[in-house]
């Protein structure tokens, strides 16, 4: 046991849904029972083990027991059966910034948070300028929390976790908090951490993530594993599986959408994409076929007709746009109803969730007659490659 870091064997972890409202004691007396209940499982009989010096990821859906596993792992729930032992000091990256007081300034707030991590004071005074200019707060340090934003938070959360110099990090998708800049700090934290041999727990939806960073992983779903073994091939083999649920798509657009404006000669009545064999779907291999496919009415006479599309990714940044007139594609205007489709061989975008954007316009592509902003939100996946980045480059390496 003293090889391993992280020890967990047959681990259970149980909660209790209630089916009525929580009781009175009087009203419990005078029913002469507790409210109806039943047990859930979050984590069904989960064992395995972490080296000293090694990155292990965790992989699944949402709902599959992931916080619940780092939860236990951090001490703050107890398993109902089995046994975990950490060999070291363990610092945990999870709801960052959930012990702040509100009403206390960032400098407080850092003596009272390192100390709940279980920092000296000794330790907090030598650490004190690395956290503050790390979170890059050097002029809010003396203003009350309760003023700063979100952001600034969970950077001040972050920068003092990241302070304690654990043996053990545990860390649940909280890279992704702050500019670009902080997430490259958070980034070569990590990595120096990892060249110092320290032991990591990484939990994360990024999956070129745990690729990149993870000597082993685990897939767990529904609170059970599925699989411990090599990062890559964990990774590869949950791609092949879990991705595999396809959503149902909107062809009719009976519902009208939230984000939705234009001058009304055309109309939109459907937007769908598909796939490989032609299927609709919203989860697209990155490098394989994608088709958007177009539908519309013409409800007024129009001189030009223009469609357009454009793929928005879930941070917020354009990826890519089109339309039929920068492409050279005359579409008819002396029909009542017509249908367009933008087609692409190779899809060229790596993994992530994006948005996809429709619009028609008239021949100044100003004056939208219908705009649907971010009709369709979908997923692009990597199988046996996992590069970085959002374009997919070809390219072969050789020795």
């Amino acid at each position: 046991m003293a090889d391993n870091a992280i020890s967990v064997e047959g681990l259970w972890k149980r909660f209790r849904l209630y089916h009525e409202k929580n009781q009175y004691l009087k009203s419990a007396v005078m029913k002469g029972r507790r409210a109806k209940y039943e047990d859930f499982w979050a984590l069904k009989d989960v064992s395995f083990e972490v080296p000293h010096g090694q990155v292990f990821g965790i992989i699944g859906s949402n709902g599959s027991g992931k916080s619940t596993l780092l939860k236990c792992l951090t001490g703050i729930l107890a398993p109902d059966q089995g046994s975990i032992h950490a060999d070291g000091r363990v610092a945990a990256l999870l709801e960052l910034g959930a012990g702040f007081h509100p009403d206390l300034s960032g400098r407080e707030n850092i003596g009272l948070n390192g100390a709940i991590l279980g920092m000296s004071k000794k330790d907090l005074e030598n650490k004190f300028d690395d956290i503050v200019q790390f979170a890059g707060l050097e002029k809010f340090i003396d203003t009350p929390v309760k003023n700063y934003s979100s952001g600034m938070t969970v950077r001040l959360g972050f920068a003092v976790a990241i302070n304690v110099e654990p043996e053990i990090l545990i860390i649940d998708e909280v890279l992704a908090v702050g500019d670009e800049e902080f997430q490259q700090r958070c980034f070569q934290k990590i990595e120096q951490f990892r060249r110092e041999g320290r032991t990591i727990i990484f939990v994360s939806h990024g999956l070129s993530q745990v690729s990149q960073f993870c000597n082993d992983a685990l897939w767990l779903e529904k609170g059970e594993v599925q699989k411990i073994g090599p990062a890559y091939e964990v990774v590869s083999e949950y791609t092949g599986t879990a991705h595999n649920v396809e959503h149902a798509q909107n062809d009719s657009l009976s519902d009208e959408p939230v984000d939705r404006w234009g001058t009304g000669e055309v109309r939109i009545t459907g937007v769908t994409m598909s796939s490989t064999d032609g299927t609709e779907t919203q989860t697209f291999d990155s490098g394989a076929p994608f088709r958007v496919r177009v539908n519309y009415e013409i409800l007024q006479p129009i001189t030009e007709l223009i469609v357009g599309i454009r793929i928005t990714h879930l941070h917020g940044f354009n990826v890519f746009g089109s339309n039929t007139k920068r492409r050279g594609v005359p579409l008819p205007t002396d029909t009542k109803t017509g249908s367009v489709e933008f087609f692409v061989d190779s899809l060229p975008i790596l993994e992530g969730t994006f948005d996809l954007t429709v619009d028609i316009s008239d021949n100044t592509e100003v004056n939208p007659c219908d705009h649907l902003e971010k009709a369709i939100r979908f997923n692009v996946i990597q199988r046996g490659t996992f590069d970085e980045g959002v374009t997919r480059v070809g390219g072969n390496w050789s020795v």
